[in-house]
Order: C-alpha cells, then sequence, then structure tokens
C-alpha cells in the first residue's frame, strides 16, 4: 500500500468498498463480474494481481487440463497453436514440455492478511475468534429483514447511533473494556485514534484495514453496498463501511484488554520491514503463464467449433411463410426450447432478446406492500405498472406464523401442529407437492388481473414514477423491439411474446434463476405488457408511418416458461379472434411437446431422473422434482453457459449448442449503422459477461470466490445466508449451481461487417473494455463472405478454424440420453 493511500483513511475506504464483493441482498441477486474490481486490466494480468494480493485460485487446476487433454477434449494442434502466438516457433517445445510435465506447484501466499496474522505471533490471541461472532450477530440484526421479531433500536439514525444507543440502555454489554466503551461513547473519537493504539504506524493503515475486512468479505461487501444503494433493502437501514470498521476497530481493542490487559502494545514493532505490502508490483510468473496458456487453449478448442458451426450458414433454407413466430428471452435455457418448437413446427421462427422486451418499469402487484424492478440491473427506470383486480392471494401456513416465536404460542402450536407438520415434512419427501413456502414465476402476476399499460394523465406519478406508458413511448418501444430482432415484416397471425422465471422450494438464490433481464425477477409483465402494446391499433398506425406494417389479423400474446418446471401459461387468450383461437390451441400443442422434450434433455443432468423414459413420463418427474424439499438444485441455470450470438436465427438454427448459447436475434440489413447493435452489446457484455465470469470465478475457487455447498447455508436478515449462524456472508455462487460447468470466458459472436463492429465497440468506454481486457472474447462473422474475424489488441484480425468439419448427429434423444456431459458442437440432421 503506497503512502499516499495509506494516510487518506477516507481514500483507503474508498478503495476497500471497490475490491470487496458488490453482491446485492437475496432478493436482487443479479450475476455480475465477482472481479469487478479488476477490469481496468486485462483479463490474464488481472487474475494474476487478484491471486497473488487476495489469495484467490483464478485458474482451473493443472490436472484438470491435463486430464482434458489426455481424453482429447483439448485439441493439441490448438495448443500448439496458442503456444505459437504467445511464445513464438523457437519456445514451443519448451513451452509443451512445460505445460503437459511441470510438477505441479501451489499459489503464492497472498498480501492479504499479512499484518493481521502477526497478533498471533505477537501474543498468542486470535482476533478473528474474538471479534467475528459479536460483531456479526450486531450487523446482522441491525439489517434484518424480517427474521427477527424485535426490532434493533435506533435503526433510522445510523449504525454506530444504534450501538451507542443499545449500550447505553442495556443491563448487559457487549463491550467488556472501559477503555474501549468510553471508546465508544465518546463522540469526539475517530478512526484514526482506534488505529493508533491497533496499529501505530501510519503507513501500515491500509494494509490493516484490508487484512481486516477481508477477512470477513461477505459482511464487509455487503454493507458497501448497501451504503452507495439503500434500495437494496426494503426494510431501510443507514449504514456505512466505516462504521463497521470503526466498530470492528473498537471490538478489538476491547478484546485485547479483555485477553491481555495492560501488557500489549501497537502491532507495528512487530511488523517487518520488507514486508510485502497490498498492491506492490507483481512481477512476472510463470507459473501463472502456464495456466494462461492452458486456459486460452481449453476456451479455442471449444471456440473453434463454434465459429465453424457459424460459417456454415443454412440461411437459404428458410423462406417459407411463418405459421407463428415467438419471442424468447436470450437466456442460455431458452436455447433448448426454441430448438424443440422449431422441430415439432418447423415452419415455426423463434426469436431472442433481452426478456424485459424493451420495457423498463417498476411493478406494483396490487396486494403487494412494495414495488420491484424489472429491467435490467443498470437501468433506473421512470414508469411504474401497476396491477388492479387481482384475485391472487398468497397461501398462508400456520408455521410461518409470528406467533411460533413466542412463550406460550411456541409452546402451544409446537405441541399441536408441530407433530402435523412433521408428518408433512415426511409426506413431501416422497410426494412432493406446492406449499406457501414455493416460490412460483406463475405467482409474481396475476393472470386476470388489469394492468395500468396507457399513461391515462402525463401528472399521474406514484412515488415520482408515471404509471404506465404515453402512446408515443408505447411505439417506440415497440419499434425499437422489432427491429432490434429483425422482424420488421411479413408477421405470421400469432407472434408470442414469452418471459420466462423459476420456481423453487428450497433455494436461497431463487432470485438467481429468474430472468436477469428483469433484475432476477419473473418476466411474466414484462411480456404481457409487451403483447398488449403490440396489440393497440394506435400503436400499429404510428408504426405504419414508421414502415413497420402489422396486419389487423395479427395478434400478439403474452406467456411465461417456467425453467424449473417446463410449464408454459398465456394471457389475455380472450381476445384473440376465432381464427387464431383454433391457431393459438394448436399451437399450444406444440409448446407442450416442446416442453416435453425439453425436460427430457434437462433430466439428464438429474441423477434421480431415469432420461431414457418417454418425454411425457420424465417431464411429470422434472415437475415434482422442483418442488421437493430435498433437491439441492432446483435446475441448472445457466451452468456451461459460454456463447453468445447475435444474428439471424437462420445462421445458427443447424447448430446444437447443447444450451450453452445466449441467442440474440439480429438482422444487419435492417441495422446497417449498427444502431441497434450499440444497444445489444451494452446489454449483453455486461449482463451475458456478469453471468459467466460469476460462473467462472465460482467454478475455479468455489471457497473464496464462490459461496461452497449450499447445504449448510443459514439465510441472515433475508439478505444472504452464511455457513451455520454466525459466519461470514458467502458470496458467488454455491457448489451446487456449478458443478458441470467448464470455466470458460464466454464468445460473442456479431453477424455484421467488422469495420461496423469495431466502430460500434468503441463508442462506450465502459462496453469497450469487456472486449479491449479480454474479459469476453468478441468474434465478427462477415455477413456475406462468412469469413470468422477475432478482436484482439483493438482490431479484427481474420481466423481461420482447426476444426475442418462438424459432425452431424442423426439421433439427437439417443445422444442426449446417453451421457450428461457438456456435448460438443453438432449439425442437426
Amino acid at each position: 500500500m503506497t503512502q499516499d493511500v495509506s494516510s487518506d483513511l477516507d481514500q483507503v475506504i474508498r478503495k476497500l468498498a471497490h475490491y470487496l464483493p458488490a453482491q446485492s441482498p437475496l432478493k436482487d441477486f443479479v450475476h455480475h463480474n465477482t472481479l469487478h474490481a479488476f477490469q481496468y486490466l486485462p483479463f490474464h494480468q488481472a487474475l494474476q494481481e487478484a491471486a497473488e494480493n487476495f489469495g484467490y485460485k483464478v485458474y482451473w487446476n493443472i490436472e484438470n487440463f491435463r486430464k482434458r487433454y489426455q481424453e482429447k477434449k483439448i485439441n493439441a494442434e490448438i495448443l500448439e497453436r496458442v503456444i505459437l502466438n504467445h511464445k513464438g516457433a523457437d519456445e514451443l517445445t519448451h513451452w509443451i514440455n512445460l505445460l503437459l510435465h511441470q510438477p505441479v506447484m501451489t499459489y503464492p501466499e497472498p498480501r492479504v492478511g499479512q499484518i493481521r496474522k502477526l497478533w498471533r505471533e505477537a501474543y498468542h490471541l486470535n482476533l478473528d475468534k474474538e471479534v467475528h461472532q459479536v460483531l456479526f450477530r450486531l450487523v446482522s440484526s441491525y439489517l434484518d429483514q424480517g427474521i427477527a421479531l424485535w426490532r434493533f433500536p435506533a435503526k433510522t439514525k445510523g449504525f454506530l447511533t444504534a450501538i451507542r444507543e443499545l449500550e447505553k440502555n442495556s443491563f448487559s454489554t457487549f463491550i467488556k473494556s472501559k477503555r474501549a466503551r468510553k471508546l465508544l461513547l465518546d463522540p469526539h473519537t475517530q478512526l484514526e485514534d482506534l488505529l493508533k493504539l491497533l496499529v501505530g504506524n501510519e503507513r501500515y493503515h491500509g494494509q490493516y484495514l484490508f487484512d481486516q475486512q477481508f477477512a470477513h468479505p461477505g459482511w464487509s461487501g455487503m454493507v458497501a453496498v448497501l451504503e452507495q444503494n439503500d434500495s437494496g433493502l426494503l426494510d431501510k437501514r443507514k449504514i456505512s463501511l466505516k462504521d463497521l470498521i470503526f466498530l470492528e476497530c473498537l471490538l478489538e481493542i476491547d478484546a485485547l484488554d479483555r485477553r491481555r490487559g495492560k501488557s500489549w502494545a501497537a502491532l507495528a514493532a512487530w511488523i517487518p520491514s520488507d514486508l510485502p505490502l497490498i498492491f506492490d508490483k507483481i512481477s512476472y510468473s510463470e507459473f501463472f503463464d502456464i495456466h494462461k496458456l492452458w486456459q486460452e487453449t481449453l476456451e479455442w478448442t471449444y471456440y473453434d467449433q463454434v465459429i465453424k458451426g457459424l460459417q456454415l450458414s443454412h440461411e437459404a433454407d428458410f423462406k417459407k411463410a411463418a405459421t407463428f413466430q415467438a419471442m424468447f428471452c436470450i437466456d442460455d435455457r431458452c436455447c433448448s426450447i426454441r430448438r424443440y418448437v422449431e422441430r415439432f413446427e418447423p415452419e415455426a421462427q423463434t426469436f431472442g432478446t433481452a426478456g424485459f422486451f424493451n420495457l423498463p418499469f417498476y411493478f406494483q402487484p396490487e396486494h403487494g406492500k412494495f414495488m420491484t424492478k424489472v429491467c435490467p440491473a443498470p437501468i433506473t427506470p421512470t414508469h411504474l405498472i401497476k396491477e388492479t383486480e387481482s384475485k391472487i392471494r398468497h397461501e398462508k401456513d400456520v408455521h410461518f406464523s409470528k406467533h411460533t416465536k413466542g412463550i406460550f404460542g411456541g409452546w402451544a402450536i409446537s405441541q399441536t401442529v408441530g407433530f402435523w407438520s412433521a408428518l408433512k415434512l415426511a409426506k413431501s419427501i416422497f410426494f412432493p407437492s406446492e406449499t406457501p413456502a414455493m416460490v412460483s414465476s406463475f405467482k409474481h402476476m396475476d393472470p386476470k388481473g388489469k394492468l395500468s399499460i396507457s399513461a391515462q394523465n402525463h401528472k399521474h406519478l406514484h412515488q415520482g414514477l408515471q404509471v404506465g406508458f404515453t402512446l408515443e413511448e408505447m411505439a417506440n418501444a415497440v419499434e425499437g423491439l422489432l427491429k432490434s430482432i429483425g422482424l420488421v415484416k411479413n408477421f405470421a397471425p400469432l407472434v408470442y411474446v414469452i418471459g420466462h422465471g423459476a420456481s423453487s422450494v428450497n433455494n436461497t438464490h431463487y432470485a438467481g434463476y429468474d430472468c436477469g433481464a428483469c433484475s432476477g425477477r419473473s418476466g411474466s409483465v414484462n411480456a404481457r405488457v409487451a403483447a398488449a402494446i403490440g396489440n393497440m391499433s394506435e400503436v400499429r398506425e404510428i408504426l405504419t408511418k414508421r414502415g413497420i406494417l402489422i396486419p389487423e389479423t395479427t395478434q400478439f400474446v403474452g406467456g411465461l416458461h417456467d425453467t424449473t418446471r417446463d410449464e408454459m401459461e398465456f394471457y389475455d387468450e380472450e381476445i384473440l379472434i376465432s381464427a387464431n383461437r383454433l391457431l393459438h390451441e394448436r399451437n399450444k400443442q406444440t409448446f407442450d411437446t416442446a416442453l416435453d422434450y425439453n425436460a427430457k434433455e434437462r433430466s439428464r443432468r438429474f441423477h434421480t431422473v431415469n432420461s431414457s423414459q418417454v418425454a411425457r413420463k420424465v417431464h411429470e418427474k422434472v415437475k415434482k422434482r422442483a418442488m421437493s424439499l430435498f433437491v439441492t438444485r432446483p435446475e441448472w441455470n445457466h451452468a456451461t453457459n459460454a456463447l453468445c450470438v447475435i444474428g439471424k436465427r437462420e445462421n445458427n438454427r443447424h447448430l446444437f449448442l447443447d444450451k450453452r448459447a445466449f441467442l440474440n436475434s439480429y438482422d444487419h440489413r435492417i441495422d446497417p449503422e449498427g444502431s441497434y447493435l450499440l444497444g445489444i452489446l451494452k446489454a449483453v457484455a455486461p449482463v451475458c459477461g456478469g453471468i459467466n465470469l460469476e460462473y467462472y470465478f465460482s467454478k475455479v475457487d468455489n471457497d473464496r470466490l464462490g459461496a461452497g455447498s449450499k447445504l449448510p447455508h443459514n439465510v441472515m436478515g433475508l439478505i444472504g445466508v452464511a455457513n451455520g449462524m454466525d459466519g461470514d456472508l458467502r458470496t458467488g455462487l454455491p457448489l451446487q449451481m456449478v458443478n458441470i460447468h467448464d470455466p470458460v470466458r464466454i464468445l460473442i459472436t456479431v453477424e455484421h461487417f467488422p469495420d461496423i463492429v469495431l466502430k460500434i465497440i468503441q463508442i462506450q468506454k465502459q462496453t469497450y473494455e469487456w472486449f479491449a481486457n479480454d474479459w469476453v472474447k468478441l468474434v465478427c462473422i462477415h455477413p456475406e463472405s462468412k469469413r470468422a474475424y477475432v478482436f484482439k489488441k483493438g482490431a479484427f484480425m481474420e481466423y481461420q478454424t482447426v476444426t475442418k468439419g462438424i459432425d452431424t448427429v442423426q439421433n439427437l434423444d439417443e445422444l442426449l440420453a446417453s451421457t450428461s456431459e457438456n456435448l460438443p458442437v453438432f449439425l442437426i440432421s
């Protein structure tokens, strides 16, 4: 830590907040780049910095790479190409020997924690053990969002004020030493005063705070997030990272006074003068270079197949009129359902777009106390959709009553209803069914309720938000949606707008299973609103003037796909004209069949389901599994994600991509200058890239960058999970979400001219950083020649594939039932 940073504590705390995990509370669990703080650096340099400073494991183990190589799942020719590109021909033999035969080394000892561990050497005292239990309980109780029956006192005046009130007015005390208690209650005590007692030398204050806070990055990161965004809590709390640090330093002084009395002094005398400080310059490391080459080889082994497949365009095969058209989210889980819809209705056309369908707003359920944000996390909506005439009521269960917590009520209920609860629990294991505790995507909105879609009055505001959209706003939204996916003519009689969500009984990270484009919510409201706007005659009149003619006989139908149970529901079907109603009933049969086969494909990853049975029977087991209390993974969510394909569906419909691809429809002919492409890439890079990198880092280091096994997790204050009742909050993804994931960066392919794509990605600095620093890979497929160009060092360079051809799979169902492994790219017969 350099002198100028160490001497300014406010600057240190700002920097500390930047490097701490930035995970939001459980209700807003949106995937993000775990190492976002290092994103200003090139990918591999950032990984070395993160590993050497914080002790993260940032690559797969060498043994995993070598095993893949021996199994021929890593291409030997790709390995040679990677080494040649990075090291040159003269070094080829040397580096092949290092990669294949070098003895396995371990990660270097991290710089963070080096000063803090000196307490043990100096005074044989484990301050973490002494302090964390009390600290975690205090901050958890203060931030509690509904688990505790008794509220924390003085919660609106700030964390430290509340702590002082608690200490002053309680019969017992959590600060035992007189000196520490006096320092707490004295309003003139500054953090610098506490650090002077603990550390002594200002040069090491910054390093000490990093050591201290990274001993529990979960709670510290959560506080840092909530300090910057108090909307993360429904029941508001005022807290700052500086307040948390102040309290922890006090607790450390208290612990030292209790354990050592007056026989302790600041750590400065024990700190070696040559101690490597955090963020000191990093030197070259052969260890990280070896991992870098393996990582590139693993990735390009797969990328090479994908690029070759995309060059084998089948665009000429799709010229017939569509029986129906369906918009899905770009979510990788929609990759397979779209494939089955097209398989069982070959004349259908499917499209992919961000699942909020170009409509950013808050949603206010009629019987809900709070508004929910249903658009990408970076967007701040200015509109509100309110629900009225809703008949849905969430079921209640006596076991969740507050009376179960009381002395007499708890005793009475445990002696009566408690026995019935045990029987219900046993029954749920063998005969799973819906319960009031189940989170269901279908209950996010009442399909029969009314929505305030049209703005009746521009001045009608609710909490500063415009209720509904104006006619012009609706027309702009639909125009942008249709042009961005390339659907501007040849409309089918029915156009489906299908959002997605998930259901779960035993899943603390449930928001991470819903739609990321809807801020971790179900996409039902967005789909229904988009369809309703598309059906408005006034909107269509405006679109006609803008060159988009939608026939009067074309109708939009909103719907929702539950990706856990593989079920669909549709909205406002009663408005369909008689001819379209008949078509809709036939189309629903296609969707039902597609859902059966989609569930069967997903089941090959579930050890408790026999995938060889007929699709309908497998689907029933998958639905029951989703309601089972003992199932630790209701679905695999984004596990295995590795691709984002931006282009016409005709150019990737012939490929089997094994649910690994985010599919964003796009037609460069409608957008020659790339205006809509800019909007797509601005969303795709942080959203799909964030999902991909959180899976990557949770896979390679599930202990530090992931959440570990979810089996011992307890929910803390409804904002996070911890192991047991007193542990640090776990960040990242649980082991049960990443078991089958291969840690590769996402490859984004764009079907457009390279010069246009280059111009577009350079417009916005934040978007360009993702590509320039290699956090995501970018390849441009020339729409006419089908040549591939990889983005490297600020320019597009032509790429020649190693793969000579893609195998055709004749019986996909049989192949899928035979293995649970990630499969290579195939041509679909």
